[in-house]
């Protein structure tokens, strides 16, 4: 055709727009030499806003036009608005576009439009709902480049073909096929589509037929990476058996145990869609149970002093305490009260944590300077929680020990405040079952009863006051909740139940508890089943400025921002005889 008007670039490959999408290059391939309408802002009201008629010819960037007015009074006038330069843009209108992951891998161009955008904006997609084609994705798709104008006397230029009138479109994907299948198949069609191109090229070469084009769903058979009806239909079989489950796993199997396809298709995982977060933004935080380090927490006595003095007169060794008086004797003194004293004095606990700045800037789904404080936070509660309970379980001396006359755990405090007790359950079982062992209880009802008892019988000895509750490990909870009499009927059918057969108010799991030993000062080990404490009787000290504070810095030379959450803070329970601490005795080897 020598006598076009203009040219210029109608959509462009491989560069993405405002909206995110991206055109893959030859999503449009097919239409080349394809003749559309030339139409006026794509308008559709009204005939004269159809100015002409445009060539596509499709190049390695993208899809380039030239464009032919008629002659109509409308023709006429935006040929001499091209002339003066008051229009400089061109955009296409598309219709089945097929796209994952935001990228666009093949669609039907139906006209090219004169556009008032200038030639300097941004690749654009505006997305426009037709009527007819409803169940097609449709665009406006602006290129931002310029255009070129020329002269019936330039000649026949580079790149000029024929009009030619082809129209034709990939066969709609199998109805049948649900989302996930439709995905997968239809970037395997562009992935198909496009070696199926080259290799026409090549045929071109060496005098082949110019316009030599594959569609993959109208063969039986193929080669070179092409998948038949008769593979689909087999992958798609395959991957409703049970051992496999997911089209994924189907297509790789299939490619592996057929050889069409296995030397066709190397790296077969790039035509699957990216993998997408199940639940963006902030990342679930994995960790242990949490629920027991607020209730420690804020169930213990805070106090503005960070160091604690205690102090109780033992009147248990006046003995006799009042006498009966007889004429003629000498009245006794009673004797001397014993005062028990303890000092705790604060320690500096801290957690400390970096992030790169461009680590920062990188991540833009969720805040994540927001999200390490929060699981710095986390951390600094249940290492102290943690020390309150049980001990930070670091060895004397090591880096970052928390010391334990200092935050005072109640598993490892003096006698004079822990009571500590052994659970026999081999008495247990001897008392319980007697000789025939063997056809009555089971372990778990003889577990349970033996820490029942022994908590019980610990109690004649308990000092403290309020109400206690029970910490311990899940599997210690789990069994005796599982505990069956001789009829096989559970002794209790819930938390609340074993709670009144222990007399405590909550139960609360640890699951730091579990497989917790400890050494007494006679060498002998054992074993940690539950902890009895109220931590109304626990204080944590800590003056103005001690407790939980956050500081942040950045390093200018690492390019880092640095941050530090600590509170400097004592910790000690303050009443006598007030915990009951549960072990069993660890045999020795």
């Amino acid at each position: 055709m020598n006598d076009y008007d203009f040219s210029g670039c109608a959509t462009k490959y491989n560069v993405k727009c405002s909206d995110g999408r991206t055109i893959l290059k030859n999503a449009f391939k097919h239409c080349d030499g394809r003749v559309v309408p030339l139409v006026w802002n794509h308008r559709h009201d009204t005939p004269s806003a159809i100015l002409g008629k445009a060539l596509l010819v499709h190049t390695d960037d993208g899809v380039y036009a030239y464009g032919k007015f008629n002659d109509t009074e409308t023709g006429a006038t935006c040929r001499e608005i091209l002339k003066h330069g008051d229009i400089e843009s061109l955009s296409i209108y598309a219709n089945r576009l097929k796209e994952t992951m935001k990228q666009v891998m093949h669609g039907e161009i139906r006209e090219v439009s004169l556009v008032l955008a200038g030639a300097n904006i941004d690749a654009l997609i505006d997305n426009v709902i037709t009527h007819g084609e409803i169940e097609d994705d449709a665009a406006w798709i602006y290129a931002g480049e310029g255009i070129e104008l020329y002269h019936a006397d330039e000649g026949e230029q580079k790149g000029e073909k024929e009009m030619a009138g082809t129209d034709k479109t990939v066969k709609d994907v199998i109805d049948s096929m649900n989302e996930e299948q439709q995905t997968v198949l239809n970037a395997m069609v562009a992935k198909a589509y496009e070696d199926g191109m080259a290799a026409a090229e090549e045929d071109d070469e060496d005098g082949g037929d110019e316009e030599m084009k594959h569609n993959i769903f109208d063969m039986d058979e193929q080669q070179g990476g092409f998948l038949s009806h008769a593979d689909e239909e087999a992958i798609i079989a395959l991957a409703k058996t049970p051992n496999v489950g997911t089209l994924r796993t189907a297509m790789k199997m299939y490619v592996e145990q057929n050889a069409h396809l296995a030397h066709g298709i190397d790296g077969i995982e790039e035509l699957f869609p990216e993998y997408e977060l199940t639940n963006p933004g902030v990342p679930e935080l994995l960790t242990d149970d949490q629920s027991w380090v607020q209730r420690v927490i804020s169930k213990a006595h805070k106090s503005p002093i960070s160091r604690i003095r205690t102090r109780q007169a033992d009147a248990r060794s006046l003995t006799p305490a009042a006498l009966g008086y007889k004429k003629g004797q000498e009245k006794q003194f009673m004797g001397n009260l014993k005062l028990i004293n303890r000092t705790t004095d604060p320690q500096t606990i801290y957690v400390k944590d970096k992030l790169e700045r461009d680590d920062v800037v990188d991540i833009t789904d969720f805040e994540v300077a927001e999200y390490q404080d929060k699981v710095m936070t986390m951390l600094l509660h249940e290492k102290l929680a943690t020390a309150m309970l049980l001990g930070d379980g670091l060895e004397d001396g090591a880096e970052g020990k928390i010391d334990e006359t200092k935050i005072r755990p109640v598993w490892t405090d003096d006698e004079l405040y822990t009571i500590h007790v052994d659970v026999d359950i081999e008495a247990a079982k001897s008392e319980l079952q007697g000789t025939n062992t063997s056809a009555n209880f089971g372990e778990n009802y003889i577990y349970s009863e033996a820490v029942i008892t022994a908590a019980l019988y610990a109690r004649e000895r308990y000092k403290g006051n309020g109400t206690l509750d029970f910490y311990c490990a899940p599997h210690l909870l789990n069994v005796m909740l599982l505990a069956r009499d001789l009829n096989g009927r559970r002794l209790y059918d819930s938390k609340e139940d074993l709670a009144k057969a222990l007399n405590v108010g909550e139960i609360c799991t640890v699951e730091q508890m579990e497989g917790k030993v400890r050494e007494d000062k006679q060498g002998k080990e054992h074993k940690l089943l539950g902890l009895f404490v109220n931590f109304a009787n626990y204080h944590l000290g800590a003056t103005k400025g001690g407790k939980v504070t956050s500081f942040e810095d950045f390093d200018i030379d690492f390019n880092q921002h640095k941050y530090l959450k600590e509170t400097r803070c004592s910790g000690a329970n303050t009443r006598v005889l007030s915990a009951i601490a549960l072990e069993e005795p660890v045999k020795a080897d």
